[in-house]
């Protein structure tokens, strides 16, 4: 995937005098995007649709007047869209913010809900977002309690044994960083009751997400939607009640006004990848099956964490004794590759994964190569070919 040079305009000059823009170029450079798991490219369908409903979807939704009808109709199309893609009732779907917002409204909506709060279970390795709605519960006086996993990064199929009374248990459907799926079924079998949300935004766009959950997080940029955009689902029958500031008891109110188009272009790229995700996810698996072997042959003193079977089809995680995780991410992308290290949901902070850590695998020196619909074999062999001399010259240096 080549990046396209981009120039940033800002006004200069005095007020009224009409200055020529002063303009700073980003730069073009030829960069291979394996960050997949971040953000897809944008979908065809996603753009087209945005296009398509800007004209027509920018009003309020919530307003009686025709401009507010017209989006109001675009909006309920876009929430059976995307139910139907989910396999759910339209009236169980919400568009939120992002999949932080998702998470947060789900997490906190179903402690709210009540009475007498109990425990918040959730997994070691969790999305950041998770953590930060326990941090949240906490700080209310809350408990919070944390389930481990083994070294494959998988939670126990009764992570609630010995927790009374829990308010919710908070279980990724597959991991983000490593791409090892969770049993949600199993666990929903051993949930007892007790609601079961699942952020579903490293899976949803390569497989359907097992029955049994209660509510459902996502975030539509992992599918090539647009960037803030996410979904919510509540199905019937779960206890939901509004945590944040406001009077608002509805999911949908709760969450704030909705960008039409965006919901739009989410629900229209949502139905065309889920067409088109079993074949995808088929390449996608014998592209990631080749980079672990590589891997693994080439590069000495190398960890590759997480279930090497049963796992999402694009995520290649490893990690390098003795290499320093941010000069490898500077080196590989000097070569031309895009891809993050770290913590994914920290990367610009650097810090050891506390997902990684949470597995009791090697933290340091890590990468994460997931790969989007648009990766191609050439593209892996570019990088299998230069990713061991580039190690061993960190190596080397660092000696």
């Amino acid at each position: 995937m080549t990046a396209r040079a981009y120039c940033l305009a800002r006004a200069s000059g005095r007020k009224g005098l009409g200055s020529a823009p002063e303009v700073f170029y980003i730069g073009s450079v030829s960069e291979t995007y394996f960050d997949g798991a971040t953000a897809q490219p944008p979908h065809p369908a996603a753009r087209d649709a945005y296009a398509a409903a800007l004209s027509e979807g920018w009003a309020g939704p919530g307003r009686l007047y025709t401009l507010g009808r017209r989006s109001r109709m675009l909006l309920e199309a876009a929430r059976q869209s995307a139910a139907s893609s989910l396999g759910v009732d339209p009236d169980e779907v919400v568009f939120t913010s992002g999949g932080t917002q998702a998470v947060h409204a789900g997490v906190l909506g179903v402690i709210a809900a009540r009475s007498a709060p109990g425990p918040l279970v959730h997994s070691a390795v969790e999305h950041s977002s998770v953590l930060h709605a326990a941090e949240w519960h906490a700080s209310r006086g809350g408990s919070v309690v944390t389930a481990p996993v083994d070294r494959a990064g998988r939670v126990d199929a009764d992570p609630l044994a010995g927790v009374e009374d829990a308010s919710v248990l908070v279980v990724q459907s597959a991991n983000h960083e490593v791409g090892t799926r969770q049993p949600i079924s199993a666990i929903a079998a051993n949930a007892g009751g007790v609601p079961l949300v699942c952020d579903a935004a490293a899976s949803l766009p390569w497989e359907t997400v097992p029955e049994g959950w209660s509510v459902l997080a996502a975030s539509a940029r992992k599918w090539g939607g647009p960037s803030g955009t996410g979904l919510l689902v509540v199905r019937r029958g779960v206890r939901w009640r509004n945590p944040f500031p406001g009077e608002d008891s509805s999911v949908r109110e709760a969450v704030g006004e909705v960008d039409v188009p965006a919901a739009v272009a989410a629900a229209a790229s949502l139905r065309a990848v889920v067409a088109e995700r079993e074949a995808l996810s088929a390449r996608m698996r014998v592209l990631t099956a080749r980079i672990r072997e590589h891997i693994a042959e080439t590069v000495p003193e190398v960890e590759l964490p997480g279930d090497p079977v049963d796992r999402l089809p694009h995520i290649v995680t490893f990690s390098c004794l003795g290499v320093d995780g941010e000069v490898l991410l500077t080196e590989l992308n000097r070569a031309g590759f895009a891809v993050s290290s770290g913590s994914a949901c920290a990367s610009t902070r650097l810090r050891p994964s506390h997902v990684l850590q949470a597995m009791g695998v090697l933290s340091h020196g890590n990468v994460r190569v997931s790969l989007h619909r648009e990766s191609t074999e050439a593209e892996v062999e570019r990088f299998l070919e230069a990713l061991p001399g580039i190690v061993e010259g960190i190596r080397r240096l660092s000696r």
